[in-house]
């Protein structure tokens, strides 16, 4: 279904402004957006674009808010923000440290402007140490954590995509930073900087590994624990189509219902298990099996048993399996199917609040919502502080 662009959700009343970034910053902003808060990005006025040039309609990282595009090399351009940061209770700076003070956005510019603010700082390494000035990536942070080392096959660790440290620990703890500090600053009047580094979410996320490895109850070889791919029990398989099929069976009722499902509780020969040993010798046996019927015949045996089962899927066949279109899971937006928000609520459910806009394609009509004279935004078009020059994008 088309989605039509809608108000309200838990977030309506916030307001946040944000600059530009790529990754995690913006992902954090979206959900914030589809939870109802009111959000400007600014973007830049005559530099190349953010990331990888793409259509507007896919960089789906940007749905949901205003678009203005403004020089922030020119005094006016940052006296501009500065303005709209005096009406907002969030500013989101994704920037190497150090960045916006030279802008001249730096947090005691303003806080001096707007003692309430939370000042919202997205970097992989952190503010501070030997690395904080370094560039990296999803994969340099997430490596530092030691989970990376934990992840792929027994021969050569595997990048798990960028939704662990750039969108798990960067994006999540974002938006959990920037509520707490919210949440503090209307009870105490005062703002704050909120320091979050992609390399400590992550770690965050690993707690219960850790614990663990404490303890020596974790193998540092991959493919050797119950939830990295060692167990037979907590894997994928593939099957007669040369697709894949997930199964989680770890409790021993659902490992018996497995057992059942797939011909084998029959043999007298099958081991404990959770005898670890005899678990390759167990994978090679469900490889067998799990090859004999296509992916679509073992969901019509074990979808929605308590075998703990799920196809492995695209991200195109996602949002067309019937579990993710009767919960609405997916929405499509312009064409383009994605993610529904998350999480809900009841009485105040967030909502896309439309497709992600050309760079600088609000410029008028956001400066103007956020206080702006009209004819004073006229002008600064006319002189080139605020306004893509070279026209819409796609």
């Amino acid at each position: 279904m088309e989605v039509e662009e809608k108000g309200g959700g838990p977030l309506a009343g916030l307001k946040i402004v944000e600059l530009a970034g790529i990754g995690p910053a913006p992902l954090c902003c979206s959900l914030l957006s589809d939870l109802g808060a009111t959000i400007i990005r600014v973007d830049r006025n005559r530099d190349a674009q953010l990331g990888v040039p793409r259509d507007r309609r896919t960089d789906l990282l940007r749905r949901g808010r205003h678009s203005v595009s403004i020089d922030l090399k020119q005094g006016l351009g940052v006296e501009t923000a500065l303005r709209l940061i005096e009406g907002a209770d969030v500013l989101v700076d994704p920037f190497r440290p150090g960045t916006t003070e030279k802008l001249g956005l730096g947090p005691d510019k303003c806080f001096g402007r707007n003692p309430k603010l939370i000042y919202a700082r997205m970097t992989g390494w952190g503010q501070t140490g030997p690395l904080a000035h370094a560039a990296g990536h999803d994969l340099n942070y997430l490596s530092l954590t030691g989970i990376v080392h934990a992840i792929g096959s027994k021969e050569i660790p595997t990048p798990p995509l960028n939704v662990v440290a750039d969108m798990g620990g960067g994006a999540m703890s974002m938006a959990l930073g920037i509520m707490a500090g919210v949440y503090e600053a209307r009870n105490s009047g005062a703002g704050q900087v909120v320091d979050i580094a992609m390399t400590e979410g992550s770690a965050y996320l690993a707690l219960a590994m850790y614990g663990m490895a404490a303890v020596g109850d974790y193998s540092h070889d991959r493919q050797d624990n119950m939830l990295d791919g060692g167990a037979p029990f907590y894997r994928c398989y593939e099957t007669k189509d040369n697709k894949f099929v997930s199964v989680a069976s770890i409790e021993a009722k659902f490992y018996d219902l497995l057992l059942e499902k797939t011909g084998l509780k029959g043999d007298a020969n099958l081991p404990d298990q959770l005898d670890k040993a005899s678990w390759p010798e167990m994978s090679a046996r469900f490889e067998q099996v799990f090859r004999t019927k296509t992916r679509q015949e073992w969901c019509e045996i074990m979808e929605g048993t308590d075998v703990c089962f799920a196809p492995v899927l695209t991200f195109n066949e996602a949002p067309h399996h019937p579990h993710n279109k009767a919960r609405g899971t997916f929405v499509e937006v312009e064409g383009v199917a994605q993610p529904n928000p998350a999480p809900r609520f009841d009485r105040t459910p967030g909502s896309v609040k439309g497709a992600s806009p050309a760079v600088g394609e609000n410029t008028r009509e956001g400066l103007v919502s956020w206080g702006f004279e009209p004819s004073e935004v006229d002008e600064m078009l006319a002189s080139g502080v605020v306004g893509w020059k070279d026209g819409p994008q796609l």
